[in-house]
């Protein structure tokens, strides 16, 4: 008699009380089909209702008496890879502990198909028939004068092979005569899956652009420490048009000569059509993309495709990162430094820090790529935990668009209240008179409810916090950090003016007053409002890419990645709307916005110019930004953050509290902050809050952050995880919901 093999088994319920395993036997039928990280259908709870799970682990050991195990009842097919599950699940386990959700919750997120649909398929039919028995058939068919099934045999005479849909179509031949023929041995109907496909394109022609000296000693470097594992990530701080994607794709040619596959890591949807085009025209059909725009069925079919080494290479934003590959060799996070690569969903995992234990599970490489690498990444490089290259160089020998930056203060003295100050009025007559394009960045990331003075670019800021203090509409203002609040002054602190408020704009409005100062352009818009349809991005960029537009308006989508050779001016409106976001990273966003913004000037032949409107002309991230001088920026940046206790100079978990009832809210985080602070003996300076989020509502939910910092990722992961244990040890947790951040 066969030993009893035994499934230990995550429960597909997210609730904290079952986030635990449970034994289930494996019949002998499913013995081959059950392995770590499949999905299974189980019998659970006293009525043996049938849900999911995911294997976790294989034994011949029973927990309790055989007797009382449950057999599985079916694996899922589909939702589970061939190989490669126990790194995937492995990888699910290191995200649970540290970003703190439940089992189910980290595999869900790694395990990409949720649901299975239905695959297309394609049917045709094969002939059977040598040329002898054909001519007999054909014969006995027109005696018996059967000309559906005469048509159709002299059809598959001359093809041997006809497409279903063709012989049920033109040849008009019905599904009855096709089973009559199948069941005579006439002839095959075969039906196999045919996967959707998102890349609309043909003709891909091994598009292999030279190397310039600065590429080629960045791809060699890595080639030669290809197996050194002090080496498995690399950073590239390459300035914008330096040509990053070049060596990207070399570094992919040697993964796939090593029979290997490659993730390719952007941080928007928005990027992913110049992108893909420029990886088709290299690999072909053995590209394919995956992101939120797509059907649930060309998801499912590109994870499948993965799955049967159809394709060598996945693009798309973080959620491509889980791309069930078989033997995967290199993931690729360009722009690194982009926020999007932070999931706002538990378990709140950045794609950065899970991309890099996954090459360690897969024994990869990372290469991280970025004009404006993150503090964090960047800080790591120079500690020599990153290799760090560096491009100093545009790839087409282009150079950087000279830059010009205009003082909207004194615009407005001069009674200018346009969002146009006359110098960028100027440049984009000039421009369009040349016949060339511009792009217009309205800089509207994290504006909500600064105060700022137009006539001094004095900003309200928290005494406690050094970010700023934002406008709430009961006229108070409130810093999202510490819960500080004052009344909103009716004048300027610093200059007495009267000109203090925030701003309102937005594109739409932005695009109508274009409109009226140049009725000749024609001008594009390109926002969330814009982009809604499906291919929504890919029509706008292609439209622009193809001339029918002389200028394009948009948010920070329009100004990351982007290749326009066209393209001699950018006007960046209000720059420094983002630098007084209520975060410690907004002068590092507006410096990365306004340096992606610049880039995207002056990469074909002609000379690029870039006009830089703020309020704060002084700032050293508007300085820094407009000289592309991104190692002083890091200087000054990183000496605020360590005289403030930010990241990287320390690390900071941050805690986030959601509740219908505000009043219960309030004391479940209070309590979060005394355990906090029992824990924390030291706790001066290190815990802050609970505040209200910046968005302190939505739905009628109540949201509220706490925030501690901490030397070393091993005391935020002690304190989170005794945290963890009180609230599931605590009911009054049960209508509180809270999510943990890890900010490295």
């Amino acid at each position: 008699m066969t030993e009893s093999l035994f499934a230990d088994i995550i429960v597909d319920i997210s609730h904290e009380r079952l986030d635990r395993t449970f034994q289930y036997r494996i019949p002998e039928a499913l013995r081959t089909e059950v392995r770590q990280g499949s999905v299974v259908r189980i019998p659970f709870g006293k009525g043996g209702r049938i849900t999911k799970g995911y294997v976790m682990k294989l034994t011949g050991t029973p927990e309790i008496e055989p007797s009382r195990i449950k057999d599985i009842c079916e694996v899922v097919s589909g939702d589970a890879g061939t190989s490669g599950e126990d790194r995937l699940v492995a990888l699910a386990a290191w995200m649970r502990e540290r970003y703190g959700s439940t089992m189910v919750q980290a595999l869900r997120t790694v395990i990409p198909v949720k649901q299975k649909i239905k695959p297309r398929q394609k049917k045709s039919l094969r002939l059977l028939l040598d040329e002898e028995q054909t001519q007999e058939k054909i014969a006995f068919y027109r005696q018996k004068n059967q000309r559906a099934r005469l048509r159709l045999l002299e059809a598959l005479e001359v093809e041997q092979e006809l497409p279903y849909e063709l012989a049920t179509g033109r040849l008009n031949i019905s599904a009855a005569t096709v089973k009559a023929m199948e069941e005579q041995g006439v002839l095959a109907c075969e039906t196999v899956a045919v996967y959707r496909n998102p890349v609309h394109q043909s003709g891909a022609s091994n598009i292999r652009i030279p190397l310039n000296e600065e590429q080629s000693r960045i791809v060699e470097d890595i080639r030669r420490n290809w197996d050194n594992p002090q080496q498995t990530v690399s950073l590239i701080h390459g300035i914008t048009g330096s040509g990053k994607t070049e060596i990207y794709m070399e570094l992919i040619d040697t993964v796939i000569a090593r029979g290997q596959q490659a993730i390719v890591l952007i941080p928007e949807i928005a990027l992913t059509y110049q992108t893909v085009m420029r990886f088709y025209r290299r690999f072909g059909e053995r590209i394919s993309i995956i992101h939120s725009r797509l059907s649930a069925g060309e998801r499912y079919d590109q994870f499948q495709r993965a799955r049967a080494g159809d394709i060598d290479v996945m693009i798309g934003p973080r959620s491509a990162l889980f791309t069930p590959f078989p033997d995967l060799g290199i993931i690729i996070i360009d722009e690194e430094h982009e926020p999007t690569y932070q999931s706002e969903q538990t378990p709140r995992y950045h794609a950065r820090e899970t991309a890099i234990k996954r090459a360690e599970l897969e024994h990869a490489k990372v290469i991280l790529g970025s004009a404006t690498p993150s503090l964090e990444a960047y800080s790591r490089a120079l500690d020599g935990e990153y290799a760090l290259y560096t491009l100093k160089k545009r790839a087409k020998n282009s150079s950087l668009p000279e830059t010009v930056v205009a003082d909207m203060r004194r615009e407005l003295a001069e009674g200018n209240r346009s969002i146009l100050g006359r110098t960028l009025k100027k440049e984009l007559e000039q421009c369009l008179a040349r016949g060339q394009q511009a792009m217009l960045f309205l800089n509207r990331r994290g504006y909500s409810g600064f105060l700022s003075c137009r006539a001094c670019g004095h900003v309200l800021m928290c005494p406690h916090c050094d970010v700023s203090l934002s406008l709430h509409n009961n006229g108070r203002m409130v810093c999202h950090y510490c819960g500080y609040t004052e009344r909103r002054p009716a004048r300027c602190p610093k200059c007495g003016s009267e000109f203090l408020s925030g701003f309102g704009i937005g594109t739409q409005q932005a695009q109508e007053m274009v409109a009226r100062e140049f009725p000749q352009a024609r001008i594009l818009r390109m926002d969330m409002d814009t982009t809604r349809e499906k291919d929504g991005h890919e029509k706008i960029l292609s439209a622009f890419a193809n001339r029918e537009a002389d200028i394009l308006i948009g948010t920070q989508m329009i100004v990351k990645g982007h290749d326009f050779p066209d393209v001699t001016l950018v006007g960046i409106l209000a720059a420094d709307l983002s630098l007084f976001a209520d975060d410690y990273r907004a002068s590092e966003r507006t410096f990365q916005l306004i340096t992606q913004a610049a880039g995207r000037a002056g990469r074909g032949k002609e000379l690029g110019k870039v006009v830089i409107q703020t309020y704060d002309p002084e700032h050293y991230c508007i300085r820094t930004a407009a000289a592309q001088d991104y190692e002083s920026f890091y200087e000054e940046e990183i000496s605020y953050r360590m005289v403030a206790g930010y990241p990287p100079a320390r690390k900071m978990l941050s805690i986030h509290g959601t509740c219908r009832d505000e009043q219960h809210l309030g004391v479940a985080m209070e309590y979060l902050r005394r355990l906090a602070e029992r824990i924390y003996k030291n706790s001066e300076g290190n815990i802050i809050g609970p505040a209200p989020e910046s968005i302190a509502k939505i739905q009628e939910v109540y949201r509220r952050v706490l925030y501690i910092k901490a030397g070393t990722m091993e005391e935020l992961t002690a304190i989170k995880d005794r945290l963890e244990q009180y609230i599931e040890a605590n009911d009054g947790y049960r209508s509180v919901g809270i999510q943990f951040d890890m900010n490295e």
